[in-house]
């Protein structure tokens, strides 16, 4: 649009409203206080008119998903089936973006989002998509000096921000609790690498590193496991739930079946 064309909008813009939306300035322009107040509304609109174009850009009508997914699901689980997402639901575009379990709906523009634990979080209506029963793993070299689950007071135990993962496998193993004295992280991810790379053992969801498992770069020394809580897919509860969270939703269960 030509600079004559857009003085043209913005008056005619003025007189439907009968106020000025600029200061006109010897070197340029200000925003008026209506213009303000006028601003973020017209971007917001713009914004949702952008995106639904965006929806039609190949021909086809593509609705798009913004999903926040913790990362250890991410990695462990989502990514190797995406494309089976994809063949089943071309219509679909997901937008993933990788969190840490502290996950802002509203404040990210998120749809959905995939996280873990008990599923209770305010304003949220959260499905359960997956349990991850949680046991020690550590690397092959430090389970062999690993024969009962009293010597894990011999070595560092890691830690993530759930304090009480440790005292609660304890008493399902039956042990008298061990101080957890080693390093804390704040993503199973690098817990996992950590746990890898000899540094201590650590408390994992079995399923999201069942590659690392089978490939031998961790190990189970005990198979005692816990109920430290569930991937859950989340939205709020405020917004109702769109056609493709739905088909998310049972796509993610059915997958889930299939590989338990």
């Amino acid at each position: 649009m030509s600079q004559a064309a857009l003085s043209h909008q913005i008056k005619a813009l003025e007189q439907q409203l009968g106020t000025s939306v600029f200061h006109r300035l010897p070197r340029g322009v200000a925003l008026t206080d209506e213009g303000a107040a006028l601003a973020p509304v017209l971007g917001e609109a713009f914004d949702r008119i952008a995106a639904t174009l965006e929806r039609f850009a190949d021909g086809r009508y593509c609705e798009v998903l913004s999903v926040g997914v913790v990362g250890t699901f991410a990695t462990g689980w989502l990514l190797p089936r995406l494309a089976a997402f994809h063949a089943a639901h071309a219509d679909i575009e997901l937008r993933l973006s990788t969190h840490n379990n502290r996950v802002d709906l509203a404040g990210e523009g998120l749809d959905l989002a995939i996280r873990f634990g008990d599923g209770d979080w305010q304003g949220q209506v959260a499905d359960a998509v997956m349990e991850a029963p949680v046991a020690p793993v550590c690397a092959p070299a430090m389970a062999r000096g690993l024969r009962v689950p009293e010597d894990l007071a011999r070595v560092p135990l890691l830690r993530s921000y759930r304090l009480d993962e440790w005292p609660q496998w304890f008493r399902a193993a039956n042990v008298t609790e061990v101080p957890a004295r080693g390093t804390m992280f704040d993503s199973s991810l690098t817990l996992a690498s950590a746990a890898a790379a000899g540094i201590g053992v650590a408390l994992l969801p079995l399923p999201m590193f069942r590659q690392d498992l089978d490939a031998g770069r961790l190990v189970c020394p005990f198979p005692i496991t816990i109920d430290a809580g569930r991937y859950w897919l989340t939205r709020l509860r405020s917004r109702p739930e769109s056609d493709a969270g739905r088909r998310l939703r049972d796509w993610l269960l059915a997958e889930q079946q299939i590989n338990s």
